[in-house]
């Protein structure tokens, strides 16, 4: 393979494109979790700069979005493991293996994010709360600083990880879409079909 060929090989597999066609839910789904993951990072990354106030309730609507997040994550891969939801991939060999292996890899860290975000509020001593409407009580007391600090900072880096992995699939699905106009985007993105090949 030319280098050409061999980047968007590559780009495919970062885009997570292994041909399979998602149906609205699924679709839906998707979006929700993208978009609760950027608003997430985000006001993890601000609310420093923020008055203590706002800082404290900025970070009890993370803890609730987190519940949200945690609830979309589980609705995708059941409804990922449901058979009939999606139509038989057309993309054999490496390329779609390696494909699936990003889609996975991002399922893991979303799932990883969001067992880490419950332990760590559970060992601060506080319950999982979700908008003042309910509380998870955590199976075990406030920890200590030691292992606070520890639960923090792995959730820390798994948070800049997704972002990263997500940034790079998107940007991936991005390049496909307009250099390369095959169907990587409109998979998930049914307005974008219009201008591929292959629909």
């Amino acid at each position: 393979m030319n280098d050409r060929t061999n980047f968007d090989t590559i780009t495919r597999i970062a885009a997570g494109d292994d041909g399979t066609t998602y149906d609205g839910v699924a679709i839906a789904l998707h979006w929700t979790t993208a978009a609760l993951v950027i608003v997430q990072f985000v006001m993890a990354i601000t609310w420093d700069y923020f008055a203590k106030s706002a800082r404290q309730s900025l970070e009890s609507i993370h803890v609730s979005l987190g519940v949200l997040l945690a609830a979309v994550i589980i609705a995708r891969l059941v409804w990922r493991w449901i058979p009939g939801h999606q139509v038989p991939t057309l993309v054999r060999g490496w390329v779609g293996a390696a494909s699936k292996a990003v889609h996975y890899l991002l399922y893991l860290l979303l799932v990883a994010q969001a067992a880490l975000g419950f332990g760590w509020r559970w060992a601060q001593g506080h319950p999982v709360g979700f908008f003042g409407l309910f509380g998870i009580p955590g199976p075990y007391g406030q920890l200590d600083r030691g292992t606070r600090y520890l639960f923090h900072g792995f959730h820390e880096k798994i948070g800049w990880a997704i972002v990263i992995i997500a940034f790079g699939h998107a940007l991936a699905a991005l390049y496909h879409h307009y250099a390369l106009k095959d169907r990587v985007l409109g998979r998930m993105l049914p307005w974008a079909r219009g201008s591929e090949r292959g629909w």
